[in-house]
C-alpha cells in the first residue's frame, strides 16, 4: 500500500510511530470503538499528549486532521469549511484539530512545511490530502473518496452525535446540489471518475463560470489519472529515462494528490527548461492545470507561474 492517492490506498509518508504509543492525559481517557472522544463531539483539539486517542480512534472512523496556526488567515477560511462539512456528515468523519505552534511533535510528525494541512488517519495510518484553503465543493469531493478509501481499509464506523448537532445542523441546512453536481459526487463515491467528470463537463457547457463545476473536475481529472499508478515504478522510469515526459507528468500527479506542491512545480519545470520546443507543450498544458487546482493566490503557484513565464520568455 505505497500509492499516494485517495482512489487506491494508504500512504505511510508520515511516520506517526513515535506518537503511536503515546498515553493520553488522566482526564480524557482512550475512546472505545465507535465512541466519540469524551465530550467533544464530532470536532475535537488534539494535542501532542492526546494524539494517541484519534489515532486509535481511527481504526474504527476515518479522522480528518486539520493542522492550523492562529496567526494563519487561509486556516481561519477553512477551518469552518471543515467543520461545516464533517458536521453534514453526521458521524461519519471526526475532525481533529491541531494547533501546530502549541503542538510541536505533532507538526513535526506530520512534516506541516505549510499551512493550513489536512491529513487523514484511516486505521492507524496517514493519508495526505490537501494543503492550502480549497473551495467546500472540492472539500466534499475529498472526503467522498476519503470514505470510499476507508470502506476499502474495513473502517465503517461512525461516531455518536449529540442531540445539539443535528438541530444546529438542520437550522442551517445547505440547500441541494445542483442535478449535475449531484450526479458528479454520487459518481466519485462509486469511484466512477469517468462519469463525474462527464458530469461537471456538462455543467460548465451550461455554466462556463461554474466555479464549483471548475474545481470539481480538476480534482476529479488528477484521480483519475493517479488511481492504480505506482510511485514507484514512475520512479523507476524516470531514473532510467530523465527526459521521459509521460514519467515526470504521472510523478507530478502522485506528488500534487499527496500534498507535495513544490516537488511536483519543480520537476515539471526542470523537465520543461530542458525539453526541445515540440515537446514543451504536454508539460505547460499540465502545469497550468495544476497551478488551476492549487489555486491561482497560493504562494507556490505564483513562484512557479513566474519561473515558468521566464522560461517562455
Amino acid at each position: 500500500m505505497s500509492d499516494p492517492n485517495l482512489g487506491a490506498s494508504l500512504r505511510g509518508a508520515v511516520d506517526l510511530s513515535s506518537l503511536r504509543g503515546r498515553p493520553a492525559t488522566p482526564a480524557a481517557p482512550a475512546p472505545a470503538p465507535g465512541d466519540a472522544l469524551p465530550g467533544t463531539g464530532l470536532v475535537v483539539d488534539v494535542t501532542d499528549e492526546t494524539f494517541g486517542d484519534v489515532l486509535e480512534l481511527s481504526r474504527s472512523v476515518p479522522v480528518v486532521v486539520d493542522l492550523w496556526a492562529e496567526w494563519c488567515g487561509p486556516c481561519k477560511q477553512l477551518s469552518p469549511v471543515l467543520e461545516k462539512v464533517v458536521t453534514e456528515l453526521a458521524g461519519r468523519l471526526l475532525l481533529a484539530k491541531v494547533d501546530v505552534d502549541a503542538n510541536p511533535q505533532l507538526a513535526a510528525g506530520f512534516r506541516a512545511q505549510s499551512i493550513p494541512m489536512v491529513v487523514a488517519l484511516v486505521a492507524g495510518q496517514p493519508v495526505p490530502l490537501f494543503t492550502g484553503a480549497v473551495p467546500e465543493q472540492q472539500v466534499r469531493e475529498v472526503f467522498a473518496q476519503l470514505l470510499q478509501l476507508a470502506a476499502q481499509n474495513g473502517v465503517t464506523g461512525t461516531l455518536p452525535v449529540g442531540d445539539e448537532a443535528p438541530s444546529a445542523a438542520a437550522d442551517d441546512e445547505e440547500p441541494p446540489l445542483p442535478p449535475l453536481h449531484a450526479e458528479a459526487y454520487d459518481a466519485i463515491e462509486a469511484g466512477d471518475y469517468a462519469r463525474a467528470i462527464a458530469a461537471y463537463e456538462k455543467a460548465l457547457a451550461e455554466n462556463p463560470r461554474d466555479e464549483d463545476a471548475h474545481a470539481g473536475l480538476g480534482q476529479v481529472r488528477l484521480l483519475q489519472r493517479v488511481q492504480d499508478v505506482s510511485l514507484e515504478d514512475a520512479r523507476r522510469a524516470a531514473a532510467e529515462d530523465p527526459s521521459d515526459v509521460d514519467a515526470a507528468l504521472r510523478i507530478a500527479d502522485l506528488d500534487v494528490a499527496g500534498g507535495h506542491v513544490d516537488d511536483a512545480f519543480g520537476r515539471l519545470l526542470d523537465l520543461f527548461a530542458v525539453l526541445p520546443a515540440e515537446e514543451r507543450p504536454r508539460v505547460r498544458e499540465r502545469l497550468v492545470e495544476l497551478f488551476g487546482l492549487v489555486g491561482d493566490d497560493d504562494p507556490r503557484v505564483v513562484r512557479a507561474r513566474g519561473r515558468l513565464a521566464s522560461l517562455l520568455f
